[in-house]
């Protein structure tokens, strides 16, 4: 047995242990609070829900999740659409299950007293809530079943519409608390320092958050292919699309539509926006999720002419174009945003990549306790890299930053073209 299979033994095993230890006590593996936490205890499943299925989800999270590709997903569009529904709706109905009983014992088991926040109980129940649901549908074994399993699947998208806004604000009042009491050290640490140590000394939040977003992308994407073709079946299937999946992406098309609506969030923030400059051989076209590259590249150049609108913004001169290039790979599709906006100082290169880490106000402040709806700014929230980059590696591609300090800031996108990497599971 090699030491990666060794290591994740012992990693089930320890998770295994700790939700047993608390199960057994009562408290249906909550994660206690640590001393840092002043949060009121955590309501514990078994108080909230029947012992019958907090048992189930038990079992379900220690199952085995299933991996599909891209290229999986558009040979499996190769089927009749019928076909294609029943089969879709069947593997659902056993995998999303087993998905959600992962997600919901990662967080029962946070560190830190995360798990005691009431955003993230919020989460959580709704994890157990579409667990339950999905579990209580009879087998799917004619086109009504497939119906009615698709309406459920919505009313599941529709509750986990707010999971990211509102996980990032029970973290962000955990790192408040940092910050007020300053961890062990007291208020001597400061911010720097709670910055310093949010992103050293707390590896495991961050690998969770990772984890977990990931976990979302493929929820998100399994639940959305599956309503998607269910739509096609209904009307009249769009052109080079299989699902959420185009055929004949065109990069250079999506990238002016991402520059479009940045500039325009630009425009509203500060009154103007530096121009943005495209690249690319506009025939180019590749086989992806348009509203995936949207996203990630609408999050780079929205970066880009924050950057540069700052270092202008008291400035005479004109501010300089942000270039665009999109390059065509044997196995990549590499998207490089280039901007003359000062560049990140190289020690706190790292820092863009941790979970709100952000040098604007938080919107999250702001946003609804209940729903997790917030108001849609350009800067602030503090989860676009970090998100762009777990986008990027679904399906087997990365994103890059380079910068130079004082100039400005490079970032590659690359896109794996071939289609033919599983998702990386947590």
């Amino acid at each position: 047995m090699g030491a990666a299979s060794r290591a994740a033994r012992r990693a089930g095993s320890e998770a295994l242990r700790r939700w047993e230890a608390s199960y057994s006590s009562g408290r249906a593996g909550i994660a206690s609070p640590s001393p840092v936490s002043r949060a009121p205890p955590a309501h514990r499943l078994a108080d909230i829900f029947p012992k019958k299925l907090v048992d189930d989800i038990y079992r379900s999270s220690f199952k085995s999740q299933t991996g599909v590709s891209l290229k999986y997903m558009m040979d499996f569009g190769a089927q009749p659409i019928q076909r294609q529904l029943m089969v879709s709706a069947q593997f659902l109905h056993n995998e999303l299950p087993v998905r959600f009983a992962h997600r919901v014992a990662e967080l029962e088991n946070l560190p830190l007293g995360l798990s005691s926040k009431e955003q993230v109980q919020t989460v959580r129940d709704w994890y157990v809530e579409s667990y339950d649901e999905l579990k209580k549908f009879p087998p799917i074994e004619n086109r009504e079943d497939e119906a009615k399993f698709t309406t459920l699947i919505k009313r599941v998208m529709d509750r986990h519409a707010n999971v990211v806004p509102m996980i990032a604000r029970g973290v962000l009042e955990l790192k408040l608390e940092l910050e007020r009491e300053g961890g062990e050290g007291g208020a001597r640490l400061g911010k720097r320092g709670v910055e310093n140590k949010w992103m050293n000394d707390m590896p495991e939040i961050h690998q969770f958050l990772d984890g977990f977003y990931m976990s979302r992308i493929g929820i998100r994407m399994l639940m959305g292919q599956h309503v998607a073709l269910e739509e096609a079946a209904a009307t009249a299937p769009q052109e080079n699309y299989i699902g959420l999946i185009c055929t004949k992406v065109s990069p250079v098309a999506v990238a002016r539509d991402a520059i479009e609506d940045a500039r325009s969030i630009c425009m509203r923030q500060y009154g103007d926006a530096p121009e943005v400059e495209v690249f690319g051989d506009e025939s180019f076209t590749f086989a992806y999720v348009p509203g995936h590259l949207h996203q990630m590249l609408f999050e780079l150049v929205k970066n880009s002419l924050r950057a540069v609108s700052d270092k202008y913004l008291d400035s005479d001169q004109m501010p300089p174009p942000i270039r665009v290039v999109i390059a065509e790979g044997a196995e990549d599709v590499t998207i490089k945003i280039s901007d003359e906006g000062g560049g990140i100082r190289r020690s706190g290169l790292q820092r863009i990549w941790t979970y709100l880490y952000t040098t604007a106000n938080s919107p999250l402040l702001e946003m609804d306790a209940d729903t997790g709806a917030g108001p849609a700014v350009l800067a602030g929230y503090g989860y676009g890299l970090p998100l762009s980059r777990l986008y990027a590696r679904y399906f087997g591609g990365d994103l890059q930053v380079l910068s130079m300090d004082g100039y400005g800031t490079d970032a590659y996108l690359h896109l794996n073209r071939l289609g033919n990497i599983a998702e990386p599971l947590p």
